[in-house]
This record gives C-alpha cells, structure tokens and sequence, in this order.
C-alpha cells in the first residue's frame, strides 16, 4: 500500500460524506419549506424543522453513506464496490427520508377551519 492511497480513500470519504448532507438537504427542504414560510401572514410557521430535523437530516446524510463506503473498503477491499456501495446507501436513504418524514401541514395556514 503506498501512503497517498490512504489520502486518496480519506478524501473519497469525505467527497461521499459532503455529498450525502447535500443530497439529504435538498430532498428535505421542500417539503420543510411549508413549515418555514408558514401560511397567511406567518401564521402556521414552524422553525422547529431548522434547529431539530435539518441537523438530524445532514447528519444523517453524512454519515450513512460514508459508514457504507467504511465498512465495505474494510471487508471488500476495492474502493469502486465501495463507492457503489456508498451510493446505494445514500439512495436508499434519502428514499426511506422522504417516505418516513413529513412535516406537520395543517390544512389550510392561517386560515383556521373555515367561516
């Protein structure tokens, strides 16, 4: 093993890592972006979803398809299964993301139940 192959693999983790908290970022914000900009004049705002689950979504992010792209170079050995491997994880992901979370919408902000 040549030492610029333990940098190389340490900068593709961290590309896998950066790339798995954007991605998980951008499939979260527009569905928490009902809760941000609230309704009629603010009214069913909720910035609950910035300081609780925007933290939890990138970590989450980064950290599921870098523990993917670990433990297969650990088992594996080859670093492009172990890409693949990160990849499918983070796709995985972001899809159990999407079909598990889903912020609170009441039906019509700040329109209340109706005249």
């Amino acid at each position: 093993m040549n030492p610029s192959s333990g940098t190389s693999t340490g900068a593709v983790g961290c590309l896998l890592a950066g790339l798995g908290a954007a991605t998980a970022a951008l499939a979260w914000a527009p569905r928490a972006a009902v809760n941000v900009e609230g309704g009629f004049e603010g009214h069913a705002r909720d910035l609950s979803v910035l300081v609780i689950d925007l933290p939890l979504v990138l970590l989450g992010g980064a950290l599921v398809p870098l523990l993917a792209w670990v433990m297969t170079t650990r088992w594996v050995g080859r670093p492009w299964i172990a890409t693949l491997a990160a990849l499918a994880a983070l796709a995985l992901g972001v899809w159990g993301l999407l079909e598990w979370w889903t912020p609170r919408q009441p039906p019509h902000p700040g329109y209340g139940h109706g005249i």
